[in-house]
């Protein structure tokens, strides 16, 4: 049975089940609810509420305090909307505001802009790369496949706009990672997506579409598993034709990491913060209507991990249906919220089960291939 390494059982010795010890934690920081485009499995309400200076400020304030009440070594902030570029200026001046923050405490800081791209400019890329900020972008596929789920207010597609300025970024250096949404409308042009992307040695992860309150009446979003499969498998293919120097093991299934054991399948709950335009704290993006506390709470992550309503982030090991599957330390059960939505509990396996356990025996094949692939020749 597989655990660890691809090589050890669990009758090797030392196994154990993995100990969850985040030394990061993770804010996502909504600095608008406002954007250009109007993407149909967009889970923000669209209210017209921005960020305030003094907002931004509080909750990255808020963010440090409970990052130095729990002993985190480092912060990631995730600049979020709506669309963020539509206040880059915010953006900047709160970075900047949290990396002082980050050097008087010794806390090491990472941050990313999360965007679809549409507003990105040469000046925005200067003024990005200059902040050390990295940017990722939403890349649902090519053309029609694209624009069928992301496009502006008016209804005119924006796939054309997305890969202008995904190639703007690379040629003035800036490397964006790219998100891609895969749902029952793009999955047929998956393949195609992903050799466009290795032909730009572009990192991008996959992620399956996740319905919610928002978009749950769109049924052509969902996919039934032979569908998914098919199209995954499919992209597999493309990607084995031309196999990127980077590892795939994080991102090819969902949210799936085959690169590490771990009991949990985000952080949600645990290291793990949400903040909306006017400050007020949640466990996840998803639920951003479901506020545990505000940036004005003393430490927002005890109170986060000890509410009891919203998302439940159970350990694999609290999940009946996983405990003696050998593939729960990669997959850790799937996203929580999409098994309550299909399953209606917490303390089960995902409705992705059949999908991941076909699809993880092809990633390690991949990976495999990969490492044989950029091998340094024997001496």
């Amino acid at each position: 049975m597989l655990t660890w390494g691809l090589l050890k059982t669990e009758a090797s010795p030392g196994f154990a089940p993995p100990k969850h010890e985040s030394n990061t934690l993770i804010a996502w920081l909504h600095t608008t609810d406002r954007c250009n485009l109007r993407c149909d499995y967009c889970y923000s309400p669209h209210i017209h509420v921005d960020m305030s200076p003094e907002t931004g400020r509080g909750a990255i304030d808020a963010v440090f305090r409970s990052a130095l009440a729990h002993g985190y070594s480092r912060i990631k902030l995730k600049y979020a909307g709506g669309e963020p570029l539509l206040r880059l200026a915010l953006v900047a001046a709160l970075h900047r505001y949290a990396d002082n923050l980050a050097r008087r405490y010794g806390i090491l800081l990472d941050g990313v802009i999360l965007s679809n791209g549409t507003l990105l400019t040469p000046d925005a890329v200067a003024l990005i790369r200059s902040l050390g900020l990295r940017l990722m972008i939403s890349l649902d596929g090519l053309g029609s496949f694209h624009d069928r789920n992301r496009s502006y207010t008016a209804g005119r597609g924006s796939a054309d706009d997305v890969t202008r300025a995904i190639d703007l970024a690379l040629n003035t250096g800036l490397v964006p990672e790219i998100s891609v949404t895969i749902s029952g409308r793009n999955a047929e042009g998956l393949p195609m997506l992903v050799t466009w992307l290795n032909e730009r040695n572009l990192p991008f992860s996959l992620n399956f579409y996740r319905d919610h309150d928002r978009s749950g009446s769109l049924t052509d979003l969902q996919m039934a598993d032979d569908q998914m499969l098919a199209a995954m498998l499919a992209a597999f293919k493309a990607i084995e034709a031309d196999l990127p120097n980077r590892s795939l093991l994080a991102s090819l299934v969902d949210r799936a990491n085959l690169s590490a054991p771990h009991a949990y399948p985000c952080a949600v709950g645990q290291d793990y913060l949400v903040i909306d335009p006017k400050g007020r704290v949640s466990k996840c993006q998803m639920q951003m209507d479901d506020a545990v506390t505000d940036i004005t709470a003393d430490d927002p992550l005890a109170q986060i991990r000890g509410a009891q309503t919203g998302i439940q982030n159970l350990s694999v090991d609290e999940k009946a249906e996983c405990r003696q599957c050998e593939w729960r330390y990669w997959c850790a059960g799937g996203c929580p919220l999409a098994t309550y939505r299909t399953k209606g509990c917490y303390n089960t396996s995902s409705s992705n089960c059949t999908i991941y356990k076909a699809l993880y025996p092809e990633v390690l094949k991949l990976e495999g291939l990969r490492l044989l692939k950029y091998a340094s020749p024997l001496q």
